[in-house]
């Protein structure tokens, strides 16, 4: 009974003494494994300078010229709107804006009886209109689901729409529709008068894009100024806070064109040529790139040079944006990105199409993991970003078919190794 007790503490001694060996050796290999592979990609690296300033516009400020206890804003942030065109209603009171919404409703409800009164019944239109009404209900329950409401009135209101077009496709003949729009006609006509004693529409006398938010830049700062700014005015212009004016419903942009102004060092705006272009890259408050105008490099003022660019797309996207932190982007290189200790110089043997002699030149390249070899694959190297390089293929001028399929490309794992690696050789467990 003895004997075999101690046998099987024997048993067991050896066996972990064994794991313990595994597990000594695993972890000897991991810190001295001198090959191991890293899969490639995609990437580009810019070369781009980070500017603080301010976008201008041709604004005007909309006033109300009365208080109000609601206010009720039309158009969408960045919509054109026509010279007389409602940008507002003012309401007095809960009262006003509840008769409002009725008077859209039996507008809305006058509008799909008419049509069901000009158009007729049939089958096919009937049969479009109770799918048109499944989808806007499965509309209104996702964006419920999700939470998001920006556009929830006007889905209620289209899924109203399509409900009182079914019913009076199906409400009676054409005498009974139109009995029911001298009913709406009436009341519509009765609100209308109601509402002309706590409602007040804003108009406004120019045609331009709408804003929602004025913040009282709109005086301080106006494209009429870029030409003679300077970097004092600038700096004395980001580090105020000006407030809106009082009864401000929103603005009115009046040009397309918009500008962004900014102080650089002076090595910085010597490489800005007016008259050209360059990428602006927006990735604060809103996430985009434009191309813009250089329209001005101011004179030099404690190191550094008044900038003013300009452009003329993207106005919609931007008319919220004031101070902003940007990037220029003077160029930019893509390529596959690759650590630098992947990068190494090689031996490659080619036939001289003119002597039929062969020649080895001198190469630059990665070894790739191909099955269990290593496979020496030529590259260009494009930039050099920090501790990896920027690459492509480099292929002759006219390659074959078979160079390009076994071309360098994204996607590839380049084996990273710190002893001698040779074209064909095996990579038994790359880590």
């Amino acid at each position: 009974m003895k004997q075999g007790t101690v046998l099987t503490r024997a048993v067991m001694l050896l066996l972990f003494a064994a794991v313990c060996a595994y597990f000594a050796v695993a972890a000897w290999q991991s810190f001295h494994q001198s090959e191991y592979t890293m899969a490639t990609y995609a990437y580009t690296v810019d070369d781009a300078v980070e500017a603080t300033g301010l976008l201008v516009r041709q604004e005007e400020v909309i006033l109300s010229g009365q208080a109000a206890a609601i206010v009720d804003v039309i158009p969408d942030q960045g919509e054109k709107v026509n010279a007389g065109g409602t940008v507002a209603y003012l309401y007095r009171d809960e009262a006003a804006l509840e008769r409002k919404r009725e008077l859209r409703t039996l507008e809305l409800e006058r509008e799909q009886l008419i049509y069901s009164l000009q158009r007729g019944d049939t089958g096919w239109d009937n049969a479009r209109l109770d799918q048109s009404i499944v989808d806007a209900m499965v509309g209104l329950k996702t964006s419920a689901a999700y939470g998001d409401l920006t556009g929830l009135e006007d889905q209620v209101l289209s899924f109203k729409s399509l409900v009182i077009r079914r019913g009076a496709s199906s409400a009676g003949g054409a005498a009974d529709i139109q009995a029911k729009v001298e009913e709406i006609d009436a009341q519509h006509a009765a609100l209308q008068a109601a509402a002309g004693q706590d409602t007040t529409p804003i108009r406004v006398d120019k045609s331009g894009s709408f804003s929602a938010v004025a913040d009282g830049y709109e005086a301080l700062l106006t494209p009429d100024m870029l030409s003679t700014l300077t970097v004092s005015d600038l700096t004395a212009l980001l580090a105020r806070k000006p407030e809106a004016p009082e009864g401000a419903v929103g603005k009115l942009i009046t040009s397309s064109t918009w500008y962004f102004t900014a102080a650089l060092p002076v090595k910085t705006a010597e490489r800005l040529v007016e008259g050209r272009s360059v990428k602006v890259r927006f990735s604060r408050d809103w996430s985009g790139e434009v191309s813009m105008t250089i329209e001005r490099v101011g004179e030099e003022e404690d190191g550094k040079c008044p900038v003013v660019l300009s452009s003329s797309r993207s106005l919609a996207d931007t008319s919220l944006l004031r101070k902003q932190t940007v990037d220029i982007i003077f160029s930019s290189t893509t390529g596959i990105r690759v650590p630098k200790k992947a990068v190494r110089d090689g031996l490659v043997t080619s036939t001289d199409p003119e002597t039929q002699a062969e020649v080895t030149t001198r190469v630059t390249g990665v070894y790739v993991l191909t099955g269990a070899q290593s496979e020496f694959k030529q590259v260009e190297i494009l930039a050099d970003d920090g501790d990896f390089y920027l690459v492509r293929a480099s292929l002759p001028d006219n390659p074959t078919e078979l160079q390009i399929k076994k071309a360098f490309r994204a996607g590839d794992e380049v084996i990273v190794s710190s002893e001698e690696i040779y074209d064909g050789k095996v990579i038994l467990a790359p880590r």
